[in-house]
């Protein structure tokens, strides 16, 4: 069981709708579900955000670092790293 932090769960309910044309989640409880079921990923730095999608097979090539960051399953945490949520 993978553990969201309050941080991580509060950015992912804030910017939910980035992702998904309704909100998927009401309350904590209800996002760290929704994470779990996803396999949300959590990474400490932008290199480990290109490793992620590279070990998956996206195509990132060219992508600039803000082209990338700008993805809507990226979450920013404003402690530093970046939640990847793919719906």
């Amino acid at each position: 069981m993978n553990t969201y932090t309050d941080e991580m769960l509060e950015v992912f309910l804030e910017n939910q709708l980035q992702l998904f044309p309704e909100k998927v989640a009401e309350n904590k409880e209800e996002a760290e579900e929704f994470l779990e079921d996803c396999f949300a990923v959590v990474c400490k730095n932008l290199k480990e955000v290109k490793d992620y999608f590279e070990e998956a097979g996206t195509d990132i090539e060219g992508m600039s670092d803000e082209d990338l960051l700008e993805a809507s399953e990226i979450f920013a945490l404003p402690s530093g790293g970046f939640l990847i949520v793919e719906g």
